[in-house]
């Protein structure tokens, strides 16, 4: 069995890697130029072969790319993001959602399903204005993020520059915000995961992951806990947290972790990844730290039968990194990698 990942980066390219697990190989196949920095790649809601990007630049951009069958690759169509920088996409049923970092805003473009799959139409969904203490990364509203809690109907944009997590919910068709949930000042929020009733908020300039009790409205949030993301917590300004994934528990891993990137380690093992155990979220428990030989560990997502692959890669090197889950997931052990610049997202193919 030959498993397709698709890779993002601060490059110009979208790369095309395939993984043998057999023979822990991971390989890469082919590249396509699409602009500046398509960090952020997701697919077609409703055209598998169809990848959405954002094109993280001053102008901001959304670009279609259309595969073949050996995951060959061309640009379709591409549109403005409606602002700048943007850092995250979302697609839904019949619109794509984008955080735009630098301009703090969240905009929509509707979704077709064939060519050219993405509209020139952009709405501004709700434009944000906040700001933290922090006065070289907060003196604006910077969403992070844009996610969807499907048991709660809600989109939820962590906003880095407000050290807030905004709420939004659809009313008479557009999206509103229903609610802000407070995070500790200058923590940052970057990137959020849901899992049993609990919101695991991911703080970049503090590395740390704060816990919520996340009831469905009008029941307010209840702060639960706030832990380190690193054993030994460093006094580095540049120590940033960067992912938090939390794996749908199965038979082969039936214990709850949460997974979470550090970046800009300055160990010459380079930066880590950490294990919580959340079976009880009132005591995140840190299992294990992941020395990952990665530089700048920016994203990672997992893949394969039972989530069994995570796949990480180093925006400042030495490429992509496949590594797989041991001891009922408390653990990773790399088995396969590639070099390849700047990787930053990824899809499982």
């Amino acid at each position: 069995m030959v498993y397709h990942i698709l890779v993002g980066s601060y490059s110009n390219e979208i790369y095309t890697l395939a993984f043998h697990p057999d023979a822990c190989s991971l390989m890469l196949l082919s590249s396509l130029t699409v602009g500046h920095h398509p960090s952020w790649i997701e697919r077609h809601p409703s055209n598998p072969s169809v990848i959405l990007a954002g094109i993280e630049q001053a102008d901001g951009q959304v670009v279609a790319v259309e595969y073949d069958k050996q995951w060959r690759g061309k640009v379709v169509c591409r549109t403005t993001s409606g602002g700048a920088d943007p850092c995250t996409i979302l697609p839904m049923k019949d619109e794509l959602l984008i955080g735009n970092y630098s301009t703090g805003n969240v905009t929509a473009i509707p979704l077709v399903s064939k060519t050219p799959y993405i509209q020139e139409t952009t709405t501004v969904v709700q434009q944000f204005k906040g700001q933290g203490p922090d006065t070289t990364r907060q003196t604006a509203s910077h969403p992070h993020q844009v996610a969807w809690i499907p048991s709660l109907g809600e989109l939820l944009v962590p906003d880095l520059g407000a050290d807030q997590v905004h709420r939004l919910a659809k009313n008479g068709g557009k999206w509103v915000v229903t609610d802000n949930i407070p995070l500790k000042a200058g923590g940052g929020p970057r990137h959020v995961a849901f899992y049993n009733g609990v919101l695991y908020t991911l703080m970049e300039l503090t590395s740390e992951v704060a816990a919520h009790y996340l009831p469905p409205l009008p029941t307010a949030p209840a702060f639960i806990t706030s832990v380190s993301t690193l054993s030994v917590p460093l006094p580095l300004p540049d120590m940033l947290a960067a992912e938090i994934l939390i794996p749908t528990p199965n038979s082969q891993f039936p214990t709850p972790y949460l997974y979470v990137s550090n970046r800009n380690d300055p160990s010459p093992d380079g930066d880590t990844i950490a294990i919580f155990d959340i079976s009880h979220p009132e005591k995140l428990t840190l299992v294990a730290e992941v020395r990952t030989g990665l530089r700048h560990l920016r994203g990672m997502v997992f893949g394969g039968p039972d989530d069994r692959w995570l796949v990480a890669g180093g925006a400042h090197g030495p490429g992509v990194k496949i590594f797989e889950r041991t001891n009922g997931g408390r653990m990773l052990k790399e088995i396969a990698s590639v070099e390849v610049a700047a990787p930053t997202g990824f899809l499982w193919v």
